[in-house]
């Protein structure tokens, strides 16, 4: 399939292309945050129809974009399918078959019995794979979705193919995530707060990270920051990238944590080279 920015795109890998043992950081692309999407069919998330698969206790409910080779999407914090980008989504799906569902007790998804956690997230995903009828998929994981992403790559690797961790990190309590650590703990100490979303804090707060363990995370692993996020800084995405073989990184110059937000066809773009990358060469 011929990819119309491939060029661009492949430039930008080169430059920024980071694998375990690198030395220096590379430098950062400044993307075209006003990129038109004229030339991919845009959907709408909230239009598409919900649909329900009931795995590992719970029923997730979950929509799906596109057609190709499967691709799961995994949201953050406190979100929910609608709060996702359409024009991100409109970009994956010209080329995969895209899946985008609710955690456990979010948005359309019911909350089940056990406690939350982020291993707990990761075997509803590794559940949820299966239920959709393919035996693996490409992960594309956001903030709190990273960290999912992570420990499903890393306890189902037979689940993932190709991981895109997006705005992440390996632990929440390390000093350059305080801001996001103080935030967890505040949400998790208000009793007004919402159930799934004070669950999603709680998952957070016991959550032990990977840092250990990133080293036996033997896949092809795509990193995305922005320069300005100031809640999963991008030296940890630097950090990650070399400890993970086979790893890529890819700074965003002047954008904030799940800058896909504000860049969606850039990052879209990105992704898509990036799971259609022959390795081998």
């Amino acid at each position: 399939m011929t990819f119309p920015t491939h060029t661009i795109i492949i430039a930008a890998i080169i430059l920024l292309c980071c694998t375990a043992g690198c030395i220096s950081a590379p430098p950062a692309l400044s993307p075209d945050k006003t990129s038109p999407a004229t030339e991919y069919p845009l959907l709408s998330i909230r239009e598409t129809p919900v649909q329900y698969a009931d795995v590992n206790g719970v029923r997730l409910a979950y929509r799906e974009f596109g057609s190709g080779e499967p691709l799961l999407v995994i949201v953050g914090f406190g979100a929910t399918m609608e709060q996702a980008n359409d024009t991100a989504i409109s970009v994956l799906a010209a080329n995969y078959h895209v899946f985008l569902y609710d955690h456990r007790g979010m948005g359309h998804s019911s909350a089940g019995n056990d406690a939350p956690t982020i291993a707990l997230y990761a075997d509803d995903a590794a559940s949820l794979i299966p239920a959709l009828g393919y035996e693996s998929m490409h992960v594309y994981g956001t903030s709190m979705g990273s960290f999912i992403a992570q420990e499903l790559a890393l306890n189902h690797p037979v689940r993932v193919r190709r991981m895109i961790l997006d705005s992440s990190a390996c632990s929440i309590r390390v000093p350059e995530t305080q801001y996001l650590l103080d935030y967890m703990e505040s949400v998790a100490a208000d009793t007004t707060s919402p159930p799934g979303l004070w669950d999603e804090a709680r998952a957070m707060l016991a959550w032990n990270g990977t840092q250990d363990r990133l080293p036996d995370l033997h896949k092809d692993v795509l990193l995305v920051v922005g320069t300005d996020d100031t809640i999963t800084p991008a030296v940890l995405s630097y950090q990650m990238a070399g400890q993970i073989n086979g790893s890529w990184l890819v700074r965003f110059e002047g954008l904030p944590h799940a800058g896909g937000d504000v860049a969606p066809v850039v990052y879209g773009r990105t992704a898509v080279h990036f799971l259609q990358m022959d390795a081998s060469r």
